[in-house]
């Protein structure tokens, strides 16, 4: 059985399924040597254009020779480019890329200054080097794949596995391309001396150069070189195929020469077989012995709308429309610019853009050769191009799948082992260009795969920060425990006691602040309140407050006892009502309050003075009552009874009715806008209904001292004591209510800003008539009481007429209404004989009416600061 060396020495050769026959248009081009194009003015010169991760070795401005390196890289898959002439670089910036895509790419711009001066060259002699050396020439070379792929050569010669066969694949089976045809023809002693250089790397048992039998006499010329090289007998030949396209692929020109089928995302390196191109090998001879980097290679320039087709030496970087230009290019409308084969190349959407290292080939054909672009047609499902198929693929799922941008199937159906040869869009009757799909399909699955490595290597490198961190942080902490270790040890014994002192010291500050803080949480904890709801932190503050003053009132009491002087007890009430209601005032200034905080505050006052009012007057009533009821008479007993339980009737009707305005006036300070109308109504009628009631217990009192005055005798005087006692408890209830409506001006002026200068003059009204109220009782024990009674009745109609006129007009119907409803209790009194009060008597009447004086007072300050006070924050 006939070994494969044997079978390869013999010339056998194998079937490659698939495969076309198109019309060949050689001739165009392989008639003629190859030639030299005029230097162009400017090149385009794509960085990088193999590999990735270089750096710019030049900038904007310097000066270049023709082979200067312009990148510089340490991956081993970079290649750098060169200065393919002397010149300048004129800018480095985005431009069009030679891609059907024409998306732009980072490139060199260089003035070519004409000369085309060389760099230093050096050139060495091939046994004075090592393989590696070899290698790290080819690589610094910027040596790509010429047949177009453009893979790293220096990666080809210095595989891991070891190699038997090479393949030097001189086939070239486009139609129009002829390169390696004229390079085979004229230069076939250095493509060997390539050659030689393969050989010498990797030491293959074969080498074989395959050429399509279309190419007679560059066959002929590379057997005469083969005959004059210095390597071993039978170890190289030349093997002549068929023509097929695409035989010139390295997998099926494997298979047609070894008869093997490479696997599916394998390399031929995995069989021991390396191919190159016959341009490859040529270009490898340049760079290690005469030490000439890639900058030029020989492009076709074929087509009918060419005036000179050919074969010509283009720098890498020249321009297309500079080639098109030079060869005397006429287009045509709608004309097409093709880089490659017509089989395997792109059309240009711009001819402004550079040749490469790996363009073989530019197409201009006329519409005679080519025609327009025939329009897609539905799948008929007919075969056809699965039978043209060379790779064995199914090209109908793939094109399925890649219009259905269902990528990851048309990747299970073997996509990746598509060489995009162009077999199956040719033989496609409904003229669907599926190459173009699968070249979209392939795009997509590369970025995908790119996305998932940069998003694993920036995991790598995230896990190496954190990694990185807890190093350093460890290293910190060992560092400190270092550090603090030494400075123990260094210690002296007064060092350590001053430090055992500060710890000390530090350890009591904490458990102080802790005391302290649980102290106030327990004084807060005390103020409880029925609602499951969170209170609000003003509204806390005033509650923690009057708690506060309701305390220090009953410690007071306790201490006091049951004084029955009514000076005292009046005084201590007044005092306890003052500390609650500076109490809260002192929590309003620390604290800047909310408008329902305030509101709070102010009701919070009111219902303290009424608190207090009615805790002074409650004593005095029930003390005075069961002295004085012995005393008087059945009838006279009842009367006093009747107009006292009268007064006080009306004046809580008052109070109440002034609370409950108060009430209203603060639901609509929290729901109705501050300058809501009904603010003021419900103002005004609370303020009216004060008035009323202050009225009618004036009335009151005037009555019960006209019927003691004319009716009593020495011996009924605890009579006038009780009437009095009704008189204070009356003047209590409507005191009680003008603070009520003091407040409710108060809330008012914090709210409604417009009732500002109204308010203020009701509440001075009202103090008048409090301190006319104070000097009626101080002069019930004078003899010319009615002259009295006139002036302060006139005193306060004029205050009242000063200040407004509706609040005189509403005393003056008050006045009225009193007189009406009180008559009959004035009426049943008999005349009895008033005999005049005692100094005791006289004294307590001062005392009263200094209270009252005082209170007023400090009603209308408070009037006036708060008015002051809102007027400010309006004008703020």
């Amino acid at each position: 059985m006939l070994t494969l060396l044997d079978q390869l020495d013999k010339g056998t050769l194998w079937r490659s399924p698939g495969g076309i026959h198109p019309p060949e248009v050689k001739f165009l081009s392989n008639a003629t040597p190859i030639g030299q194009l005029p230097l162009a003015s400017t090149y385009l010169v794509p960085v990088p254009q193999v590999g990735e991760n270089c750096t710019l070795a030049v900038k904007v401005g310097d000066s270049v020779l023709k082979g200067t390196p312009l990148t510089q890289g340490t991956s081993i898959w970079h290649l750098p480019v060169h200065a393919p002439t002397s010149g300048t670089i004129v800018a480095i910036e985005p431009r069009a890329s030679n891609h059907a895509s024409a998306l732009p790419v980072n490139t060199c711009v260089i003035a070519a200054d004409g000369k085309d001066t060389w760099c230093e060259l050096v050139q060495n002699q091939l046994d004075d080097l090592s393989h590696q050396q070899i290698v790290d020439k080819v690589r610094s070379a910027g040596i790509a794949g010429m047949g177009g792929a453009a893979f790293p050569t220096h990666i080809k010669l210095n595989p891991v596995s070891e190699i038997d066969l090479v393949i030097i694949n001189g086939v070239e089976c486009e139609p129009y391309i002829s390169a390696d045809d004229r390079l085979m023809r004229e230069y076939s002693q250095d493509i060997l001396a390539g050659i030689g250089i393969i050989h010498r790397l990797l030491t293959p048992k074969r080498i074989v150069i395959a050429i399509e039998d279309n190419k007679p006499e560059a066959a002929k010329a590379m057997q005469a070189a083969v005959s004059q090289c210095g390597l071993p007998a039978g170890s190289i030949r030349v093997t002549v195929i068929p023509t097929k396209y695409p035989s010139g692929g390295e997998k099926q020109l494997i298979q047609i020469i070894t008869g093997r089928e490479v696997p599916s995302g394998a390399i031929p390196a995995k069989l021991g077989i390396v191919v190159h191109n016959v341009g490859t090998a040529y270009a490898i001879h340049q760079a290690v012995t005469q030490g000439k980097p890639l900058v030029e290679r020989v492009v076709t320039v074929t087509g009918r709308n060419v005036g000179k087709p050919g074969n010509y030496w283009l720098p890498i970087g020249t321009p297309v429309d500079h080639v098109l230009t030079a060869t005397e290019f006429t287009p045509e409308p709608d004309q097409k610019v093709i880089i490659g084969g017509p089989m395997m190349g792109h059309a240009l959407a711009n001819i402004q853009v550079p040749i490469l290292k790996g363009t073989n080939c530019i197409l201009v054909p006329s519409s005679q050769e080519i025609g327009s672009t025939p329009e897609e047609k539905a799948c008929i499902r007919c075969g056809e191009c699965a039978t043209a198929c060379p790779a064995l693929l199914l090209p109908q799922q793939l094109f399925w799948h890649a219009k259905a941008e269902e990528y990851d199937k048309a990747a299970s159906y073997n996509l990746k082992d598509c060489i995009e040869c162009g077999c199956c869009s040719y033989v496609c009757p409904s003229d669907i260009p599926l190459v173009e799909y699968y070249r979209i399909a392939k795009s997509a699955l590369k970025q995908a795969a790119d996305e998932k490595q940069q998003a694993e290597r920036a995991k790598q490198r995230f896990d190496a920060r954190l990694a990185r961190l807890e190093e350093e942080k460890l290293a910190r902490e060992a560092k400190a425990k270092e550090a603090s270790e030494r400075r123990q040890a260094s210690m002296t014994g007064t060092d350590k006691n001053a430090v055992a002192e500060a710890m000390a010291r530090i350890a009591a500050k904490k458990a102080a602040a802790q005391a302290v803080t649980g102290e106030s949480i327990t004084e807060e904890s005390s103020v409880t309140t029925t609602d499951t709801t969170e209170v609000p932190k003003g509204k806390a503050a005033v509650a923690a407050a009057i708690a506060r003053a309701k305390a220090k009132k009953a410690a007071q009491a306790n201490a006091d006892g049951t004084d029955t002087n009514g000076a005292e007890t009046d005084n201590a009430v007044t005092m306890d009502a003052n500390d609650s209601i500076s109490a809260t005032d002192t929590i309003a200034q620390e604290a800047p309050l909310s408008q329902k905080d305030k509101v709070a505050a102010a009701i919070a006052r009111a219902k303290a003075k009424k608190a207090a009012q009615q805790t002074d007057t409650a004593p005095l009533e029930s003390t005075e009552t069961a002295d004085n009821t012995p005393a008087l008479s059945t009838d006279d007993d009842k009367k006093a009874k009747v107009a006292a339980a009268v007064a006080r009737a009306k004046a809580k009707k008052a109070a109440q009715q002034a609370e409950t305005a108060a009430s209203d006036i603060e639901v609509s300070n929290t729901e109705i806008s501050v300058s809501d109308v009904n603010d003021a109504e419900a103002i005004k009628k609370a303020k009216v209904a004060a008035a009323v009631a202050r009225a009618k217990a004036k009335k009151a009192a005037q009555q019960a001292e006209t019927n003691a005055e004319n009716g009593l005798n020495q011996t009924t005087t605890p009579a006038v004591d009780s009437a009095a006692n009704v008189h204070a408890d009356v003047n209590a209830d409507a005191e009680t209510a003008v603070n009520a409506a003091a407040t409710d001006i108060e809330v008012s002026n914090a709210d409604v800003s417009v009732n500002d200068a109204e308010a203020i003059k009701k509440a001075k009204v009202a103090a008048a008539v409090a301190r006319a109220k104070a000097k009626k009782i101080a002069a019930a024990s004078a003899e010319s009481k009615t002259d009295a009674e006139i002036e302060s009745v006139d005193e306060i109609q004029t205050e009242a007429n000063v200040a407004s006129p509706s609040i005189a007009a509403t005393l003056d119907t008050a006045t009225t209404e009193a007189d009406a409803v009180l008559p009959s209790v004035g009426s049943t009194a008999e005349p009895i004989e008033t005999a005049p009060l005692s100094s005791d008597e006289l004294k307590k009447a001062r005392i009263a009416a200094t209270i009252a004086k005082a209170k007023a007072k400090k009603a209308a300050l408070a009037q006036e600061a708060n008015a002051s006070s809102d007027s400010s924050v309006t004008n703020d």
